[in-house]
């Protein structure tokens, strides 16, 4: 605990949040200011609670940030579907990101199984 830079999946989560940062900026997402709100922050906000649940003093506060991740990510994949069914986000960048999301959630579920 307390080094989350050298989590693997908090690197992955933050290379996510900048792909979708970058995203939003290049497709018809930039210009519906709330759905990109909305994409951006729940981005941020995987990689954002890993790090707070790895510096939190226990385990149990730990886990409890790194299930917010994992909504999080549950989230991210929900605005990326309906990104794409309107027309914001061609069906590969959704395909190639929700893959990254699934790859992230699944890093959670084992570093809470090793957490508890």
């Amino acid at each position: 605990m307390g080094n989350f830079q050298k989590l693997r999946v908090w690197e992955l989560a933050k290379q996510l949040a900048v792909k979708i940062y970058k995203l939003t900026l290049e497709t018809p997402v930039s210009k519906d200011f709330g759905f990109k709100d909305q994409v951006q922050r729940a981005a941020v906000s995987i990689p954002a609670n890993i790090a707070e649940g790895d510096e939190l003093g226990t385990n149990k506060q730990s886990i409890r940030h790194f299930f917010i991740a994992k909504g999080s990510s549950a989230e991210l994949i929900t605005l990326l579907i309906i990104g794409s069914e309107i027309g914001y986000i061609p069906d590969e960048v959704k395909e190639s990101i929700i893959s990254d999301c699934r790859i992230i959630s699944v890093m959670l579920t084992k570093l809470i199984k090793a957490r508890r």
